[in-house]
């Protein structure tokens, strides 16, 4: 490695934690100024029924999430048993979701697809599928919303409300030919810089829309019932996809700040500030922190399995690289 890429590193590297400290005192400072016992006061108040329905449409949401891994399986054609699958796209989810997607998503699915027997080409194609799969569905999901106007951006902002129609109209065309593609070019693989890939077909690129669309769909439910009556579905639903982006770009782990800023700007004028806090705390109390713990037991599970029962040999070959010449 040069000397000029060493300090380059080094130059980001210091400039991500400044970013990191200039965040928390932005945090800090803000939270001083907010009203904790209110924030106390209306977290204590969601009822029982709320608090089930919480329950029920995160598991809803992960179990759907883990339908991507499902769909990887017949995607990158290894035959992994559907449970298993399943409970390692859960476990790397809400790690993606709680430390950063390159470690947690993608990390711990090279880990635990590996300890299970699959090769490593097949293991690339079971990841590169769930991340498409994820932002394609955003893609339909946040065009389909920006482009009917629903969601209008602060005056602050660089995309104004005029504009955000035609961003959401250039993402449902990019869904479009993305369709199209896949139509067109299935079974063709392609070759960039040593690395092999292809398009699903079209008939998986559409479970794919439909998948990650729902799961977009079913988070933005979940904050829904926590907000305060009189909240509209959409109003929700536009600052968490734009969040969502937000939080991508930041690589901050859990999108710690952000979530919380995305919402005040665009829906600070119709929520009182404790009430939309409490909501959110509630929000990442259901859909990060408690199947966080859920997913360290399910990891440590996972591993004294491995421990237990060592892949054979057999299982180790169970999932070889597809050939080239033909595809899914």
């Amino acid at each position: 490695m040069t000397a000029a890429r060493q300090r380059w590193r080094r130059i980001r590297r210091i400039a991500f934690y400044v970013f990191l400290a200039l965040v928390a005192f932005l945090l800090v400072r803000y939270a001083r100024s907010v009203d904790w016992a209110e924030v106390g006061k209306t977290l204590a108040g969601y009822g029982p029924g709320t608090l089930a329905m919480a329950v029920g449409i995160t598991l809803a949401s992960y179990l759907l999430y883990s339908a991507y891994d499902l769909a990887g399986r017949r995607y990158a054609r290894h035959t992994l048993p559907a449970p298993r699958v399943m409970g390692i796209a859960m476990v790397a989810y809400a790690f993606s979701l709680n430390v950063g997607a390159l470690f947690g998503g993608a990390g711990f699915r090279y880990r635990l697809y590996a300890h299970a027997g699959l090769g490593l080409g097949t293991i690339s194609r079971v990841v590169a599928f769930a991340i498409g799969t994820n932002w394609m569905g955003y893609l339909l999901l946040a065009g389909a919303l920006f482009a009917s106007g629903r969601v209008t951006p602060p005056p602050s902002w660089p995309v104004t409300g005029e504009r955000l129609p035609w961003v959401g109209a250039a993402m449902l065309v990019a869904v479009v030919v993305y369709l199209i593609a896949c139509h067109v070019t299935h079974g063709r693989v392609f070759h960039v810089r040593g690395h092999h890939f292809r398009l699903p077909s079209l008939p998986l690129a559409l479970v794919q829309l439909g998948l990650a669309s729902t799961n977009w769909a079913l988070m933005a439910g979940l904050l829904f019932v926590l907000m305060p009556k009189g909240v509209a579905y959409a109003d929700v639903l536009g600052p968490l996809l734009v969040a969502a982006v937000a939080s991508a770009i930041a690589h901050i782990p859990a999108g710690i700040g952000v979530l919380e800023a995305v919402f005040i700007a665009l829906l600070g004028h119709q929520v009182p500030q404790p009430q939309m806090l409490a909501a959110l705390l509630a929000y990442r109390a259901c859909y990060y922190l408690g199947p966080l713990l859920v997913a360290i037991a399910g990891y440590a599970a996972l591993e004294s399995r491995r421990r237990a029962h060592p892949p054979s040999a057999d299982e180790a070959a169970r999932a070889p690289d597809p050939p080239r010449e033909h595809a899914n």
